[in-house]
């Protein structure tokens, strides 16, 4: 298109002659232009992350205190049974214990037989102990 045409003069026309027509906005003024990062709100909210972040953890926390009860129970009960037998462990030792202290006096009286009784710090070794423990314990 030409300028005579814009300006509604037909033919030729020189430039001066025609009317100044100046750009501006159309009416009504242009659209408004977005500037602003707009980011779409998608998935779910801050509070509903927060809500489900608690209800994970606390839920979490229940089942290790329901672990930790299961365990106490299977510990107490590993006890109960350590202490349901300890006497017969203990009887069992302490009869072990007694053949080898008898097993010890004899090695020691046969190791000190050549010494003179002034040297010893008891009766003849073996007799007085032998005697206590013959006493005390049923061979």
């Amino acid at each position: 298109m030409t300028e005579a045409v814009i300006r509604n003069k037909p033919g030729m026309a020189s430039v001066k002659d025609m009317p100044i027509l100046q750009d501006g906005p159309p009416p009504g003024g242009f659209a408004p232009v977005r500037f602003a990062r707009r980011i779409p709100s998608k998935g779910p909210s801050a509070m509903a992350i927060f809500l489900a972040a608690f209800g994970a953890f606390s839920y979490g926390m229940y089942e290790v205190g329901k672990g930790n009860k299961i365990r106490r129970a299977l510990k107490e009960e590993k006890y109960a049974a350590r202490r349901a037998i300890l006497p017969l462990l203990q009887a069992e030792e302490d009869e072990r214990f007694v053949k080898e202290w008898k097993k010890y006096l004899e090695y020691e009286a046969e190791v000190m037989k050549d010494v003179p009784v002034s040297h010893f710090t008891r009766q003849q070794g073996q007799d007085a102990v032998s005697a206590t423990f013959n006493s005390s314990w049923k061979s």
